[in-house]
């Protein structure tokens, strides 16, 4: 048993990202920034600055500010009223945080990321590079998903995940996903007055992710399944995940003083940089199917040989993330091929002493090297 002691606390954070969905940041009356409430979440992040921790925001809002302005209806808006509502709400978006931080002598800084962003490694890396130096310059980057370009194939979706993708691409060690709920109960609350509240959760079981109910209405795009998502890849990469009440003023300041919240605590393996990345892309190019020993061998830790190779889908090249998995389909790890689709299929099942004579050319003797292989 874990005692409060022990538990992940804003006191200690070196680095942290604050999700905060358009349910917080809108008046849903308005259409327009909560701005008592932003000034409050500004000034919790002030105090935070001066103990030393970084704070990075992630923040939804853009497009419900900008449905009053553009005179959308309240229903679901088609993809091109999306982005546009996204180009006119992302000013008001992110002057509401630049007043708001600018009160208290803080500096706001804007990015905009898509999946590709963060699923490309040359832009990941030129992300990661902006962020760092944006921080050392003791600005507070306000991130937001780039919905005026993102098509509903491309978007993550929702800010709960991207938060998380942020959080392991700046290493923080911890990650506040503010809510209209204080954490993960065992059936949804607003249903099942029997619910449990869960303050702790140590591990992303199975049974922790059938937790995860259907998205609230309203503005919010997420619900606890994203939160789950959320936490299963942050807790990953190292860093402790929090879902906490973000309605009231202060939130940030609340969970500091105790507050009740449900906190995922970080794995205790460790990853690399490289490796986190791996883990926490969202559009692998490509499937390789293996056989039980290739199996086994993976989960000791081995490389994936083509000899334990059974199957080869998709259209990839080489250095792309690809899905390995079982005979049945069940996924077993991610990694990156060290040969395009079609030479894999060439050497599906052969030695690599062979792969010289069926290809004319000397590669690698793994399909997937360890270096570059995530087991999920």
């Amino acid at each position: 048993m874990i005692g409060r002691a022990s538990l992940p606390s804003l006191a200690s954070a070196r680095r942290l990202v604050v999700k905060i969905g358009s349910a917080l940041v809108v008046n849903a009356d308005k259409a327009a920034p909560r701005q008592d409430w932003l000034r409050s979440v500004a000034a919790d992040i002030a105090s935070l600055r001066k103990q030393g921790t970084d704070v990075v925001i992630v923040s939804s809002g853009a497009i419900a500010l900008a449905r009053h302005t553009l005179g959308l209806t309240a229903g679901p808006l088609r993809l091109a009223e999306k982005q546009a509502a996204a180009a006119v709400g992302q000013i008001s978006l992110a002057q509401a945080w630049s007043d708001a931080l600018s009160a208290h002598g803080l500096t706001a800084a804007q990015l905009l990321l898509t999946p590709d962003d963060t699923e490309d490694r040359k832009r990941y890396l030129n992300a990661r590079a902006t962020l760092e130096t944006l921080l050392g310059l003791g600005c507070v980057p306000v991130i937001n998903e780039n919905d005026t370009i993102a098509t509903a194939e491309i978007r993550f979706g929702d800010n709960d995940r991207l938060a998380a993708r942020v959080a392991q691409m700046i290493d923080a060690d911890q990650l506040v996903l503010l809510s209209d709920i204080d954490g993960l109960y065992t059936a949804d609350p607003r249903t099942d007055p029997a619910a449990q509240h869960l303050p702790i959760i140590e591990a992303m079981t199975a049974e922790i992710e059938a937790m995860g109910g259907e998205p609230p209405p309203g503005y919010s795009s997420g619900g606890m399944r994203t939160k789950l998502l959320a936490a299963k890849l942050a807790t990953r990469s190292g860093c402790a995940m929090a879902i906490a009440l973000g309605k009231t003023d202060h939130p940030l300041r609340a969970l500091l003083e105790g507050a009740r919240c449900s906190w995922f605590l970080p794995q205790t393996c460790s990853q690399t940089a490289r490796k986190q990345w791996i883990a926490g892309s969202l559009t692998p190019a490509g499937e390789i199917m293996v056989d039980p020993g290739a199996a086994e061998a993976l989960q000791q830790g081995g490389s994936l040989l083509p000899a334990g190779v059974k199957g080869v889908r998709g259209n990839f090249t080489q250095g792309d993330l690809v899905t390995v998995t079982d005979e049945t389909g069940r996924l077993l790890a991610r990694g990156l091929s060290s040969y395009d689709a079609d030479d894999a299929r060439r050497i599906a099942g052969h030695r690599s002493s062979e792969l010289m004579s069926i290809l004319g050319w000397q590669g690698r003797d793994e399909l997937i090297h360890r270096d570059d292989l995530v087991m999920v």
